[in-house]
Formats: C-alpha cells, structure tokens, sequence
C-alpha cells in the first residue's frame, strides 16, 4: 500500500481562493446588464508587462508626470513626513521605477527607513525585491505578501516606527467616489495616528489630452484589455475569441472619467468552462472594463476630509497635469461615514 499526504500552505490556499474569487466575479460581471469585468483583473503577469509598456509611450503621460513630481520635489517630500525611523510602504507592487527615486534620496540624505511593499501576489513582490537588488545593503526591505489592509495592520501593530503610505499612479481613479471613501476609511483606520499617506491623482484636463493617453497609435491599450478575455481563456477555460472584440474609450463629462470597454462585434455566445456557462452576446455589446477617474483640487480637499486624512502638501507637475498629494492620519475627530450616491 502506497499512502501519502500534504498539508496545504498558505500559498497554496491562496491560489484557490485567488482562483475561485476570479471565477466568481467573472460570472456575476458577465451576469448583469450592462456587462463588467473588474479593473484588477487586467494585472497579471502578461497585462503588467503590457501596461509597463504603456508607460512608456509619448502620449500616457501620467508616469512621466509623477515621475517629474519625484524628481523636482523630494526634499519636501522629506520635509512633510520628517526623516526618521519611517516605514515607506508601497501599496501594490509595481516596477518601482518612481519609488527608486524616493529611495535613492532618502539614503542619500542618510535617513532611517525600511522599505516595505505590500501586494496580495507573491510574485509581484518577488519581483520588485529583485529588481532592486542592485541597492547596497544600507537598503532594508521587507516585502509583505498580504492583502492591502491586513498587511498595515500587522505593520501598525507589530513596529513602532512612523508609517508613509505611498498609493501611486492614480490608482485612486479606479474607484468610484463611494469605493473610494470605502477604500481611504478603511485605510485610514488601518493606519495609526500621524502616519501620512502619499497619494497620486490625475487631474482634469482637456477631452482630448485625456482620450489620447488611452487610444495610443500602437494598439497597446487595446492589448491590456483585451488580455483581460484572454486570462478568462487561461485559467478559467474561456471560448473568446478576441478578433470579435474591440476595445473602445470615452470620458464621461458626468462623472468625470474615461470608461474603458471591450465591444462584441458580433452577436455570439461565450462558453466558459470553469462555469459550466455559456455567455450570450448582441451585436456591439460592451463589456465594461475600466473607471478612469479624474479629479479637480476641491475633489481632492474633499476626500481627504471626509475620510480622516488631513492635507500636508500638494505637489504638482509643471504641466499642471497630475498631483502626489500628502496626507497625514488624524485620529480622535470625528469623520462623516455616510457614503454618498455617486449621481452626483
């Protein structure tokens, strides 16, 4: 008799949940009327590597802008959260192309300080450390695979050092107004008293000016979403065929973002195999896949506000296009929890 056993891990109860989480808001997505996929689910390893190309192109100009910020203004960066004994946690973890400069300047201006990104992906986390392995050993990293929330939890209760929180590249501007003040609160409540967050919003501009940086020339947009179809493909055994679909973008002068979704060009049915479903689609209708959401400065004041957070300083491009703005946690005054209709 041959017998043997395994005791599952964390890791490998993770991929399940990952897994079957992925299934499930596929089904329930593809299940309403309008259709909508989540926004996270164009991140995996091959959307990264797309969207990493994105950044590059002349007009996506929101990596360069930040970038700029970085470059022109850390020392007040340095100035605003002080410079001693600081975790720098860096919420999703991404090239770490804008995060180096932070990092360059504070060990040049001597100052004590770990670096801790946070990603649910052990990969991406894996990923990141390498990629700044060239660092000297002055560097402490420490990276957390975990859940946003849970990981600066942990980190609040476990060290005493003073938390900066960066959120960077206008992650902000997935959320709906209501997801988030959620999101903000939650962090706020995760966060202790002092901490400062350091947080990216891309600002209103011109119709035009925002179109551009998501119908580039080189079809790479077009590309990211539509490896969203293909991952469905991937791992949960999908049908798509993508030469049926076509990405398309508009900015809605209402709610004040650029709405991304990918068009059945034809009337079709989608099976997916995971689902034991198939998926009927009419002739050009879309599939939701991505808020884009853009702010003004009072916008800004105002989130900061209704989630507890108060504002440090505003760093802004020279172009006026994008702002990293500064927040510091402010506990012990009271914060108005009603979520708002976002039919504003």
């Amino acid at each position: 008799m041959s017998a043997n056993y395994r005791v599952l891990q964390a890791h490998d109860l993770q991929i399940a949940k990952n897994h079957q989480q992925f299934a499930l808001d596929v089904l329930l997505g593809l299940s309403l009327s309008p259709k909508a996929l989540p926004s996270k689910y164009l991140y995996d390893a091959e959307g990264d590597q797309i969207f990493q190309k994105i950044t590059q192109l002349p007009e996506y100009y929101l990596t360069k802008c930040e970038l700029e910020i970085f470059q022109n203004h850390k020392d007040c960066i340095i100035e605003s959260i002080g410079s001693s004994h600081v975790n720098l946690v860096e919420l999703g973890a991404g090239d770490g192309q804008k995060t180096e400069v932070l990092l360059d300047h504070f060990l040049n201006r001597g100052m004590s300080f770990r670096y801790v990104p946070i990603d649910i992906s052990e990969t991406a986390v894996q990923g990141l450390i390498g990629e700044l392995g060239h660092y000297s050993p002055q560097l402490q990293i420490e990276g957390l695979v975990a859940d946003y929330f849970d990981g600066l939890k942990w980190l609040s209760n476990m060290t005493y050092e003073h938390n900066v929180v960066l959120f960077l590249g206008s992650n902000i501007g997935n959320f709906s107004h209501s997801e988030a003040r959620v999101f903000l609160y939650s962090l706020w409540n995760a966060l202790n008293d002092g901490d400062h967050l350091l947080i990216g919003f891309d600002l209103k501009k011109s119709i035009p000016q925002l179109l551009n940086a998501y119908n580039d020339c080189q079809g790479l947009t077009t590309q990211f979403n539509l490896n969203m179809l293909q991952r469905i493909n991937r791992e949960l055994g999908g049908n798509f065929n993508l030469n049926k679909f076509q990405f398309y973008s508009s900015y809605n002068v209402f709610s004040g973002a650029v709405e991304s979704y990918l068009l059945s060009m034809e009337r079709q049915s989608v099976n997916i195999e995971v689902l034991n479903q198939a998926f009927f689609f009419d002739d050009w209708e879309p599939i939701h896949t991505e808020y884009s959401h853009k702010f003004l400065q009072s916008d800004i004041s105002l989130l900061a506000e209704e989630t507890g957070f108060q504002i440090v300083d505003q760093l802004i491009d020279s172009k006026g296009y994008f702002m990293d703005s500064i927040w510091q946690v402010k506990k012990g005054t009271e914060i108005n929890n009603e979520i708002p209709s976002d039919d504003r």
